[in-house]
């Protein structure tokens, strides 16, 4: 048995199964998902890479083996990474160990590094939901549901609700917040896709990027993914960037554009005012606008 206890996360793993308890200040994606047992056959690699202050843990999945990582589509950062563990100065030698470990018994196994025809893991537990910007997203196991806040536009709180059985579903896509660009969290229907922009459409949650928490989107997308007959590309087939359309959602405005900037500025003076933004995540977004200035 090898063990590694940090203030990230527990990691322990047995010869067969890594199970991975986040910690109590662990990015809420992380949090959210809770225990994770990853099976030996699900593994690609696994490395530890150091640092002044210590160093990271990586496990390294065969492609489509998690459910999670395929709807991230390698857009997670490190911190909100589930099979990711910050390791503290004094921890270094035993995370070396349990890198050993782990890679012999890859080795006994004759464990493949290659991906997979199916997920080797169950994704998040039922019900999830995730999400944030202009609403919330849940999914029961059978119909996903968007309940929109006050910041949504009116053609969607006009309607209440969207609703939306798994039958009705063809895809799901989701897109963190980049830099000024908004993120998104789209589900595709049966009938073909909406060509609104996410701010507008009824079936997506437009994610704005001032909050860890809007990551949680990424939860309900592998819950979805998991129970979504034919909707995965084969593991080792690239997939298609997203279309460079209005689907895609508005593009961050240029930056030479200072009336498009100062608009979004005036944004986010008004979420600060209305308590939404705390101080410091107005003051982190402030500066990102001023810096594109």
């Amino acid at each position: 048995m090898a063990e590694i206890i940090q203030r990230d996360g527990t990691w322990t793993f047995d010869g067969d199964t890594v199970r991975i308890v986040p910690g109590g200040k662990a990015h809420p994606v992380r949090q959210e998902l809770g225990e994770t047992a990853v099976p030996v056959q699900a593994v690609a690699g696994i490395s530890f890479e150091p640092d002044r202050k210590g160093g990271r843990l990586r496990l390294r999945l065969r492609g489509g083996a998690c459910p999670v990582l395929r709807a991230a589509d390698g857009r997670l950062k490190d911190g909100a990474d589930p099979y990711v563990l910050s390791v503290e100065k004094d921890r270094t030698g035993v995370a070396e160990y349990f890198v050993d470990e782990v890679r012999n018994a890859l080795l006994i196994e004759q464990v493949p590094d290659g991906p997979v025809d199916r997920f080797l893991l169950p994704g998040p537990a039922l019900p999830v939901s995730g999400g944030g910007g202009d609403g919330t997203a849940s999914f029961d196991g059978e119909t996903v549901r968007l309940t929109w806040n006050w910041k949504a536009e009116e053609s969607k709180t006009a309607g209440g609700p969207s609703t939306l059985p798994l039958a009705r579903i063809a895809g799901v896509r989701w897109l963190p917040s980049i830099g000024l660009e908004n993120g998104y969290l789209r589900f595709d229907p049966v009938e073909g896709a909406v060509s609104a922009p996410p701010k507008f459409d009824t079936y997506a949650l437009d994610l704005w990027g001032l909050s860890k928490k809007e990551y949680t989107a990424v939860l309900v997308a592998a819950a979805v993914l998991v129970r979504l007959p034919g909707a995965r590309t084969a593991p080792d087939a690239p997939e298609a960037p997203p279309a460079l359309t209005k689907a895609a959602g508005p593009a961050a405005p240029p930056a030479g554009d200072h009336d498009a900037l100062l608009r979004r500025l005036r944004e986010l003076g008004e979420l600060h005012r209305a308590g939404v933004l705390t101080d410091e995540e107005f003051s982190t977004a402030k500066q990102a606008v001023l810096r594109s200035m």
